[in-house]
């Protein structure tokens, strides 16, 4: 089958499932995801180069949470009528969702890059000038860098780096998205957040709930409970097994032997594969 219509299909799945943003659905239904993953690229999550790449369901989820305002994304007459989401200069007429004087997002942060999947969704929203991505991984920068090329999506700057300290050289941002977990919104990306603007990131140990936070790091809005691997911290990047402790809450351990560190995986053991069997 020809991979639009195989696109094609996996969105009206999802549609038929989830509240999805228009203007999400519509990039979802246009970047060709088989770049991206070349094994069963339709066929929900899978694994690639060491990473679990995100089930189009959980983009999706991911997306319409973030709340973009697109970019010159025209959406079908059908998806107006119904009240999905559009872009605020190309299609706001008839659109009762979204603010016609609403402006566009602009700079949005992809902590994770993970292959470049979801970077490359929001450079199909947003510009792909205006996306930044960045993964503590080196091998996985340069495949996401290499697949956005091969997708057209090139303009996405991918760089290496701690994910929890951001990308300040560029900040600020009205949107960042984190594809791992925390116990509590990382200060720093919080910081680099325009005014108005939003993180959107699964918080929580081993019961995770998929969270909206405002530029004073306030949890606004819970979207459903979801199961990531945690954020990680440099020194544990690679293919080297899911921690349930980082490195820094070792060395507390260690010095107070019995104390639990009140922020981090506080727990005696967390089994990661069921973790994430549950998602």
């Amino acid at each position: 089958m020809d991979p639009g219509d195989l696109r094609g299909e996996m969105v009206d799945s999802l549609e038929a499932r989830l509240s999805i943003d228009g203007a999400v659905a519509l990039a979802m239904r246009t970047v060709p995801r088989e770049d991206f993953i070349d094994d069963a690229p339709y066929d929900g999550r899978s694994e690639v180069a060491g990473t679990t790449v995100l089930a189009p369901e959980m983009v999706a989820r991911l997306l319409t949470a973030l709340d973009v305002d697109a970019r010159n994304v025209a959406l079908p007459d059908s998806a107006i009528d119904s009240g999905s989401a559009t872009d605020s200069d190309s299609a706001s007429d008839g659109d009762s969702d979204r603010d016609s004087d609403t402006e566009p997002t602009g700079d949005v942060l992809v902590v994770g890059a993970g292959v470049g999947y979801t970077a490359a969704i929001l450079a199909e929203l947003v510009g792909d000038t205006r996306v930044h991505a960045v993964d503590i991984d080196r091998r996985l920068v340069y495949a996401a860098r290499s697949n956005l090329e091969s997708a057209g999506y090139g303009g996405v700057l991918v760089d290496a780096r701690d994910g929890a300290r951001g990308f300040q050289e560029y900040a600020p941002f009205d949107r960042i998205l984190v594809e791992a977990a925390a116990i509590e919104p990382p200060k720093r990306l919080v910081e680099q957040l325009a005014p108005g603007g939003k993180l959107v990131l699964p918080l929580g140990g081993p019961e995770q709930t998929l969270a909206v936070v405002d530029d004073s790091g306030s949890v606004v809005e819970r979207c459903g409970p979801v199961a990531f691997k945690p954020l990680l911290v440099d020194g544990e990047q690679g293919s080297a097994p899911a921690r349930n402790r980082t490195i820094r809450e070792d060395a507390e351990r260690a010095s107070e032997p019995g104390y639990f560190a009140r922020t981090g995986w506080e727990q005696e053991w967390i089994d990661w594969d069921e973790q994430m069997r549950r998602r």
